[in-house]
């Protein structure tokens, strides 16, 4: 979090704070007469990212052998399981053994969209389908990932928020609740370089993940590592436990589902996704996939392998897009310290990786601070999208995402959402004051 030796608006006068918000007033005006059209509101790769990736077009073409090392034609039909050479790259990524390994299509949110749907109609591992129960509900970290909720809120599932911190979820909160109530199923995690706050699960966070004893014997949980080596520092990178080894060696190899794809390396319409689970997990999944599809795009999947050729070709290329956007990341966070650092009126985190900055407004200013922007033509995520329902009882986060937009145009939108920090502050304290 940041700080700095500014004078915090809960200390200025009434006449201060009158004057502050008259000198905003004028400052946004001149940013509503610029007529902006910016959007931040997806963690999207930029065009620089993107092109990044074009080798993929010429890793195959008509002429190509378009065979596996085991002599598959990835032409037809079949392995349902994704081919090899896919496995052991995406397995390497996930820090996973290949045999532990589904590759999938080209979005992990539809894998885990299609885990909870199966588990709807047809059960866990034979357990009663979800859908005969009388209810069911999940955990949700907070603030979190809005897509992950939309899952669950679509099922019609209870979502239970968890607070989230700089170590993972309230895990006194988690054990507690898992042990005592049999209708929890599952909870989301995004493990490393968290969305929206950059959190990355500690040692202790994992190993008691690991160690969960639910009431409910199909509980899983859905480990969403989307960010796994999304870093943007070479010298400051975070590290996290293995899950699936770490239950393992806890006696509880069934408990996790973990999800991972290309989404964020290469392209989001048309990468790879995968899934990483126990031996009997896999037979439960594929027992219901079989009837699902034939085999997932083995093109695509041979073109990844022949593009990256090794997880080393990966990690390279993942410098190339912590290069491109680390520079966003820095300018938000300047920005910030520079605007807002030692005002009392915000906070931000600085994360070593993903896609998101997470800042916390003054409670009841965040909904106000997102529709300034708007007003003035900079689109951000919605306020209360961190949040199950679209609710967060204190209306103070706000997901920033600093990635697509041009770096200029991300310097302008920066200081815009500051001096609407500012103002709808400023105006907050001013009408508190009698």
């Amino acid at each position: 979090m940041a700080e700095s030796a500014k004078k915090p608006y809960q200390e200025m006068s009434r006449d201060e704070l009158a004057d502050e918000i008259a000198a905003l007033k004028a400052e946004y005006k001149k940013y509503q007469a610029m007529e902006l059209q910016l959007d931040m509101s997806r963690g999207k790769p930029c065009r620089e990212q993107l092109d990044l990736s074009m080798g993929l077009m010429d890793a195959l073409n008509s002429t190509a052998d378009l065979s596996c090392e085991d002599g598959t034609d990835c032409r037809n039909y079949g392995v349902l399981g994704g081919i090899q050479e896919a496995k052991v790259l995406i397995g390497d990524m996930m820090e996973n053994n290949p045999d532990n390994i589904l590759i999938y299509g080209n979005s992990s949110l539809n894998v885990m969209y299609d885990q909870v749907s199966r588990s709807m109609t047809h059960g866990v591992m034979g357990s009663t389908p979800w859908c005969k129960l009388d209810k069911v509900k999940w955990l949700c970290p907070v603030p979190g990932y809005d897509r992950h909720f939309g899952i669950t809120e679509y099922f019609g599932i209870e979502m239970i928020p968890v607070p989230m911190s700089p170590t993972g979820p309230d895990m006194d909160m988690v054990e507690k609740l898992v042990a005592e109530d049999e209708a929890i199923k599952g909870i989301w995690c995004v493990p490393k370089y968290s969305n929206p706050q950059g959190y990355s699960y500690s040692d202790e966070t994992v190993r008691r993940f690991a160690r969960l004893k639910p009431a409910a014997k199909d509980f899983r949980i859905y480990w969403d590592n989307a960010y796994g080596i999304h870093h943007l520092y070479d010298d400051r990178q975070d590290y996290l436990i293995e899950i699936l080894a770490e239950c393992k060696r806890a006696g509880n190899p069934d408990l996790v589902y973990k999800f991972a794809s290309t989404s964020k390396i290469t392209f989001p319409g048309s990468g790879i996704a995968a899934l990483a689970t126990s031996a009997n997990n896999l037979e439960d999944i594929k027992n219901q996939l079989k009837h699902q599809t034939i085999g997932h795009d083995k093109v695509n999947q041979l073109r990844h392998v022949r593009f990256f050729k090794d997880i080393h070709g990966m990690v390279e290329h993942m410098r190339k897009h912590a290069a491109i956007i680390r520079p966003k990341f820095e300018l938000v966070e300047n920005t910030f310290e520079e605007n807002l650092g030692g005002l009392g009126i915000g906070s931000w985190t600085c994360p070593n990786g993903g896609y998101f900055i997470s800042f916390d407004a003054l409670e009841g200013c965040a909904a106000a601070i997102v529709d300034r922007a708007k007003k003035a033509g900079v689109k951000l995520t919605p306020a209360g999208a961190t949040w199950p329902y679209h609710k967060d009882p204190h209306d103070s986060n706000i997901r920033i995402a600093p990635t697509y937009p041009p770096l200029e145009d991300l310097r302008t939108a920066a200081q815009l959402f500051t001096v609407c920090v500012r103002l709808v502050s400023a105006e907050k304290l001013y009408s508190e004051m009698k």
